[in-house]
């Protein structure tokens, strides 16, 4: 099937002449240029795809680590969490206690000095009356019975008062004694808090920093894949891309060869520039088509050939014709967009391709360094520049033997 149809396009293009040979060298050279230009993307894509995979890779490492660390860290706080929630619980019942020894201790003090008021009255009344109730007992008393019992009420009482104060004063030693150690035990405790509470703030705080460490490397790596995942998009649509050129690049090189073969079947008369052995026009007879710096050479680019070479130039520049010639095509072709081709006579043609505007008609003869068109960015393209492709019998050569 493939071999009819090229043999009806030839054919066709026998027929049509001239003007079908200048088109399709246009569109042949556009062709080229894209291809060019989507290999070189393709492997920009590559290279960045391995990158960016070595990087997810460590990243991934590192989140792995940092996930040990940070469970490590975990436990190790969640053992000083409760190891201080024991000593604040301890702490708690101490200060309680502390608190019920010292009410008691104020109220024995209280109680305690009632009693030695006590005391200390009834003591002035034995006192007193000693030096002088004796008598006044006997004679207040109806009876001896009466004066022996009164003595020795009041002797009694006395000493009951005494008793009392003397173990009120004890509880309240005892109290103030044991209200001492809840103190020293309570300070021995608070200490103990304090530490526990300081380490397990500083875990807090290693363990806090781990997990933001851990977020950012996850947010980081979070990115790097779907930087990865357009990265890979942007390669297959640069695949797809240079797929179609090439289709494109071989069905240009058949119009070209068609094109070529008709104008000599007819014995038109191209216009080559300067003829010698060199396919017909000299290597050093091309002029450059406009002013740049090569972003793109011509060679195999990730298993596909680049047919060209893309010269970057702003939008609009003007672009002339590499030799003098005759237009074999100009028009639109697929991915190379706006594509002019010049056939130099001796087989040997360019192409010119995502021209912005095309300055010359099918057929027109141009002289070297005639403005043929303007750069842009036409077709399958990828920023301002030309794509230039020399073409012999139709197959493409390496631009920069002929500049």
């Amino acid at each position: 099937m493939a071999r009819r149809l090229a043999i009806l396009l030839f054919l066709a293009l026998f027929l049509v002449g001239p003007a079908w040979a200048d088109q399709a060298d246009e569109r042949r050279e556009a062709l080229a240029e894209k291809l060019a230009r989507l290999r070189d993307r393709v492997s920009e894509a590559n290279r960045r795809e391995g990158v960016l995979t070595s990087e997810i890779s460590a990243v991934t490492s590192k989140i792995r680590s940092l996930q040990s660390d940070v469970d490590e860290a975990s436990v190790r706080v969640v053992s000083l969490e409760r190891e201080l929630a024991r000593y604040k619980n301890r702490l708690a019942v101490l200060t309680q206690l502390f608190q019920f020894q010292t009410e008691r201790l104020e109220l024995l003090r209280g109680q305690h000095e009632l009693a030695q008021r006590r005391l200390d009255a009834r003591l002035i009344a034995i006192y007193q009356s000693d030096s002088l109730g004796a008598v006044e007992v006997v004679l207040s008393s109806s009876s001896f019975t009466d004066v022996v019992d009164g003595l020795e009420y009041v002797s009694q009482v006395g000493r009951q008062d005494r008793s009392i104060a003397e173990q009120v004063a004890q509880a309240k030693g005892k109290v103030r004694a044991a209200r001492a150690r809840t103190e020293a035990t309570r300070a021995g405790v608070a200490r103990a808090t304090r530490a526990v509470e300081a380490r397990t703030v500083e875990q807090r705080a290693e363990r806090d920093r781990l997990l933001a460490s851990q977020n950012a490397l996850a947010g980081a790596r979070h990115e790097k894949q779907n930087t990865l995942e357009s990265v890979r998009e942007d390669k297959r649509e640069f695949l797809r891309e240079v797929a179609g050129l090439e289709q494109a690049s071989a069905v240009l090189a058949l119009r070209i060869q068609a094109a070529q073969a008709a104008q000599a079947a007819q014995a038109s008369t191209p216009s080559p520039p300067v003829v010698n052995s060199v396919g017909g026009v000299s290597a050093s007879g091309f002029v450059w088509p406009v002013a740049g710096p090569v972003t793109s050479g011509f060679g195999w680019r990730w298993g596909r050939m680049h047919e060209g070479v893309d010269i970057a130039a702003p939008t609009g520049a003007p672009l002339v014709a590499a030799a003098s010639g005759t237009v074999i095509s100009a028009g639109w072709l697929g991915g190379y967009g706006n594509l002019v081709v010049i056939d130099h006579g001796g087989t040997l043609s360019t192409a010119y391709a995502h021209m912005s505007s095309i300055g010359v008609s099918l057929g027109q003869a141009v002289g070297q360094g005639q403005v043929i068109g303007y750069v842009g960015c036409t077709g399958h393209c990828f920023g301002s520049h030309v794509h230039f492709e020399v073409r012999v019998n139709g197959a493409a050569v390496d631009p920069l033997g002929y500049l």
